[in-house]
């Protein structure tokens, strides 16, 4: 996980992680309360889904960051982290509308990156925000690179955002189907790993007893 000096001081990150599953709990009531009113296949009902399991902890944390950001003080790994969150949040329903328009059959094996975006773009802006913020802690990219390395928030981060996918993609080969707002929201929920970041720097700030 890295050197003892990695997470020198409390990051924040305990903010981050109840975040999550307010996110969780109103996609899937979303999704349940769209396919009884019977929307299961509307794009509409299925954007809203997706944004709320895959994206609503990065609202809330946006907020943290905006709070923040207001209340002054020495700027935080998880107040950036929360930044690069809110700032990632567009790019999945641009990439979703995109694909649609384009005859991208969203329910098959080929429409298997439209949750990922959704579950994990977020966690691409807060893995770059995080590299800035590394890069003006240490003032040289070298040195950020060398950081970035060694912080278990990060490596974390890249973990699940290299792994994630090809889950994805096994899921659809197999045979799953989010032809309904339910399964939308249940395979943006299992895609959506947002949490084992903060969690690990939680876990190890509180096991080095910062």
């Amino acid at each position: 996980m890295g050197d003892e000096g990695e997470l020198p001081e409390s990051e924040g990150f305990e903010e981050l992680i109840r975040y999550t599953i307010p996110g969780y709990v109103l996609g899937l009531i979303a999704g349940i309360f769209l396919d009884m009113q019977g929307y299961q296949r509307s794009p509409i009902g299925q954007w809203l889904v997706r944004t709320l399991s895959g994206e609503g902890e990065s609202i809330l944390e946006g907020i943290y960051s905006i709070r923040q950001h207001f209340l002054g003080g020495a700027s935080t790994m998880a107040e950036a982290y929360g930044w690069g969150k809110l700032f990632g949040l567009a790019v999945p329903w641009i990439i979703d509308l995109g694909s649609r328009l384009a005859g991208v059959n969203v329910y098959g094996v080929e429409g298997f990156y439209i949750p990922y975006f959704y579950a994990l773009s977020d966690q691409m802006g807060a893995n770059i925000s995080g590299m800035f913020f590394l890069r003006r802690k240490e003032g040289t990219w070298f040195g950020a690179f060398n950081r970035y390395m060694h912080h278990p928030v990060m490596v974390a981060s890249l973990a699940i955002i290299v792994i994630v996918p090809f889950g994805l993609l096994l899921l659809r080969i197999y045979g799953f189907s989010p032809t309904t707002q339910t399964f939308t929201a249940l395979e943006t929920i299992v895609a959506n790993l947002c949490w084992i970041p903060p969690f690990v720097g939680w876990y190890v700030q509180r096991k080095r007893g910062i």
